[in-house]
């Protein structure tokens, strides 16, 4: 029972670990990282099952291309040649399918088919009912949507050589909010020691929040060279843009939103549960 347990846990982690997100926040998988994950060893193999998967996607009344996006990679060889490689950008329910479709003998396509299973069903929930949450529901949803974000944003930083992540977060925050720092804005809302400000904030600033996150993601992941400074300047950099943006289009900075009366923290112990959850 307990090998069974911590079979799951390790099946959610290599599925997570290879999650990505995109500029907008929608989050894809490789397929080769997916094969690796999937303990395929030949992408021949492997590829037969993508087939059959996106056979099914089509029966299911649904497009190809929106859950199988062509990505191809090109990967260097000896004597300076270079070699072109098919893969693609899977959504979650592209995943579900490959699953589905492979070879259940092995046990973590079996736990993956389980995991993509649920995770997809709540996917689309999430998508098809947003615009009927209530406020609360859609601060719980986007406060998510940064949890997942910052775990990718703080593993891409560190490869790229941040190792004070306080003084890195700080950066981003003090581009977005006018040169305030996380103990600032805490301070700002009259927060507690050490109390989320994250879990304080309406869905319209966390919204701004999943931006900055994503787009420092994804300019990162560009960095060439680790350099903490670099990546420091490049989350003020983003966090300074998507200020100039929302003043643009005379929207409400950040610090000028208002402050919730409950922060998330109290909303979860009161029992309100977001519909994904349900």
């Amino acid at each position: 029972m307990k090998e069974e347990k911590n079979l799951e846990k390790y099946n959610e982690s290599i599925f997570e670990s290879i999650r990505h997100l995109d500029d907008y926040g929608h989050e894809y998988w490789y397929a080769r990282e997916l094969q690796k994950a999937l303990d395929y060893t030949e992408w021949r193999k492997f590829e037969h099952v993508i087939e059959k998967a996106q056979s099914a996607c089509e029966l299911s009344g649904n497009h190809i291309d929106e859950h199988f996006g062509g990505a191809a990679k090109t990967i260097s060889m000896p004597k300076n040649a270079v070699k072109t490689i098919q893969d693609y950008k899977l959504s979650r329910y592209a995943c579900y399918l490959i699953a589905q479709n492979g070879d259940s003998r092995k046990r973590v396509v079996a736990l993956a088919q389980t995991y993509f299973a649920v995770q997809t069903r709540k996917q689309e929930i999430n998508e098809k009912e947003y615009s009927l949450l209530t406020e609360d529901e859609k601060r719980l949803y986007r406060r998510k949507q940064t949890r997942d974000g910052n775990k990718i944003l703080y593993k891409i930083a560190k490869e790229k050589g941040v190792k004070n992540f306080d003084k890195f977060t700080n950066e981003g925050y003090k581009g977005l909010y006018n040169g305030e720092t996380a103990d600032d804005i805490a301070k700002r809302k009259g927060l507690r020691y050490r109390e989320e400000i994250l879990d304080n904030m309406s869905s319209v600033e966390l919204g701004a929040n999943v931006f900055r996150i994503t787009q420092t993601e994804a300019l990162l992941e560009k960095q060439e060279l680790p350099s903490e400074q670099v990546a420091s300047n490049t989350h003020y950099r983003v966090g300074k843009a998507i200020r100039d943006t929302i003043k643009m289009l005379g929207g409400t900075m950040p610090e000028d939103l208002p402050t919730p009366k409950k922060s998330l923290k109290e909303i979860e112990k009161e029992g309100l549960k977001i519909l994904e959850a349900k």
